[in-house]
């Protein structure tokens, strides 16, 4: 499947930035999770920054997870977001 995680970058502000099988490079914004149930433990930046790849998708140190189909389908293509940056459409 093309949402398989290879690579995982945790980045400033609770983004994530993920390389997919299919090479595709997607920012993932975990901030809206970080008010809810287990993912309040990412609010503590040590914590954030020990995400891994874990089989197909990413895991953190404290056995957090988030579906791989979940940072493919919600995540924000690389591209689009710097066409955004420089006010392009």
């Amino acid at each position: 499947m093309d949402w398989e995680v290879k690579t995982v970058k945790p980045l400033e502000n609770h983004i994530l930035l993920l390389t997919f099988k299919n090479d595709e490079q997607k920012y993932y914004d975990v901030k809206p999770l970080l008010e809810t149930g287990v993912f309040k433990t990412l609010k503590d930046n040590e914590m954030f920054k020990t995400v891994r790849v874990c089989f197909d998708s990413i895991a953190w140190d404290n056995n957090v997870d988030i579906a791989p189909e979940t940072l493919y389908y919600e995540g924000i293509s690389v591209n689009d977001s710097m066409k955004k940056s420089y006010g392009n459409k």
